[in-house]
């Protein structure tokens, strides 16, 4: 696995991070350079560095995380006008950080299709 990420350093409170969820299998954090009126950033709290990484553990940690994303929205107040969950897996998709990250997008109409 990669070195230390700023999303390690965030989770061990080296970094400071504005959350907006947290339970015990992931962390939400409000996204540095939003893309959206709400740009928030959902990590596993056990580090997967990818997605297919992630895919490889157990259905439940798999679950917990995706339950996570849903839960960080809830709490975001999005579930009425919707919101945008973008997972980017690897240097083609442009994955700027070694740690799998769930991007919540919202606050705005959004357009289609993506990139």
């Amino acid at each position: 696995m990669t070195g230390k990420t700023v999303f390690d350093r965030i989770l061990e409170g080296e970094l400071p991070a504005r959350v907006a969820y947290e339970d015990g299998h992931v962390l939400a954090f409000h996204d540095a350079h939003p893309q959206a009126p709400i740009h928030v950033l959902v990590i596993p709290k056990r580090k997967a560095a990818t997605f297919a990484e992630l895919a490889e553990r157990e259905p439940e940690e798999v679950g917990h995380f995706f339950r996570g994303v849903a839960e960080a929205a809830r709490s975001l107040g999005l579930l009425e006008n919707g919101y945008r969950v973008v997972l980017n897996s690897g240097r083609d998709a442009n994955q700027s950080v070694a740690y799998l990250h769930a991007h919540i997008l919202a606050g705005r109409r959004l357009g289609w299709p993506p990139g």
